[in-house]
């Protein structure tokens, strides 16, 4: 009976055991169960995204941009369709940008002027093209170098003021071939470096050099040199480099007193009256007073022309967290760019109230060698010239008058 009763306890304790390991083994079912009933359900009322459904949304946003209206491609892209066009059709067949596996040139050039347009950053842009931010910043980079490229078909060739001008602007500066300056635009480096990219006005900047024709298109363009830097730094700079600026002796640009006046380069009297305000109370006295209006209204075009850059360009306005190299090129791109709009559009926009200038183009004759100004310094001789050209403007202004 004891034997018994022993192997029953035996029995009772052995199911026992098993039915606390089966208690814990269900548990552990229920709960992993219960999960997955959860996650599953969740997915049920997910719906699937695909690079398939973002087509029809992308093809729409650039359709707008692009196909609406010329109005509307200007506003978004700064250019009309057909601009907008012939740019893709250059990138394509001259630099060779290709149409990627889901992103097309124009789609990519899109991109590109929308954030130089708009200073749009990478992660609102993405949601508009909807493309991933990695793929927009590829692309960015890929239109940017391709654009930088085209610098020697883009940048304008300089043509000297003809003896028989007519153009009430620039009739007394024969020979001259534009005008230059310097403009600041304002960038990001690192803490380290700011002392050297502050320039006088305070602003953390990069100083570019701009030489610009009459018609209101860059020649040369020098971008790099720190804020702080002198602008007749940035000009003899400019001069030394290989493929700098090129001024054949004989013809000039206009300048202000930041930069000496040399052969070359033409500056206005200092001391004597100079900026547009100062002319609208009374009319120049001196043959100094006129050569310097004259001279103030010609050399205009440069700021203008800088004024309109950054009217048109919202990336130039406000410092970008782009690198100060990646912001250079951009910079150079903006340039090219400008060149390429003014040439494609008849009518700019934004250029309202400013004076149309000459547009024909004079037959160009084979290469010559033609001997360039080397140096940046004054001479007695150069100032020599420049007091008969003051007489000699103001003489036939009495005789006009």
């Amino acid at each position: 009976m004891r034997s018994i009763t022993r192997k029953n306890i035996e029995f009772l304790i052995l199911l026992k055991a098993i039915m606390r390991r089966n208690v814990l083994f269900l548990a552990i079912a229920f709960a992993f169960f219960w999960m997955n009933q959860r996650v599953w359900g969740r997915n049920l009322n997910r719906r699937r995204f695909s690079l398939l459904d973002r087509i029809p949304g992308q093809v729409n946003h650039l359709s707008d941009m692009v196909n609406l209206s010329d109005d509307d491609c200007k506003d978004m892209l700064r250019m009309d369709r057909r601009a907008f066009a012939r740019l893709c059709h250059i990138l394509s067949n001259v630099e060779g940008l290709k149409n990627s596996k889901h992103v097309t040139v124009k789609e990519k050039v899109a991109m590109f002027l929308y954030i130089l347009a708009h200073h749009t950053k990478n992660r609102a842009i993405k949601f508009q093209f909807k493309r991933p931010g990695q793929t927009i910043s590829k692309h960015f980079h890929g239109v940017l170098q391709s654009v930088i490229k085209l610098h020697s078909l883009f940048l304008q060739k300089p043509l000297p003021v003809p003896d028989d001008s007519t153009d009430p602007r620039w009739d007394k500066f024969k020979g001259c071939l534009g005008a230059l300056d310097g403009t600041y635009i304002d960038v990001q480096v690192p803490t380290v470096d700011k002392g050297r990219y502050r320039n006088r006005k305070g602003h953390v900047s990069i100083n570019v050099l701009g030489v610009c024709d009459m018609n209101m298109r860059f020649v040369y363009v020098l971008t790099g040199w720190e804020g702080s830097a002198a602008d007749s730094r940035v000009l003899r700079d400019a001069i030394n480099r290989n493929h700098g600026l090129k001024v054949p002796r004989g013809n000039y640009y206009l300048c202000d007193n930041g930069y000496p006046n040399c052969e070359g380069f033409l500056t206005p009297y200092k001391g004597v009256r100079y900026h547009l305000s100062e002319w609208s109370a009374r009319c120049p006295q001196t043959s100094r007073e006129y050569f310097n209006m004259k001279h103030t209204r010609a050399r205009n075009v440069i700021e203008r022309t800088f004024g309109l850059l950054k009217m048109r360009w919202g990336i130039l306005r406000c410092p970008s967290w782009y690198p100060v190299k990646t912001h250079n090129q951009i910079i150079m791109a903006c340039c090219l760019i400008h060149n390429f709009i003014r040439s494609e559009i008849d009518v700019d926009p934004l250029e309202h109230g400013l004076d149309d200038f000459m547009s024909n183009q004079v037959a160009q004759e084979g290469p010559q060698p033609v001997e360039m100004i080397e140096s940046l310094e004054s001479s007695p001789e150069w100032s020599l010239w420049r007091d008969n050209m003051a007489q000699s403007m103001l003489n036939e202004w009495n005789l006009a008058n």
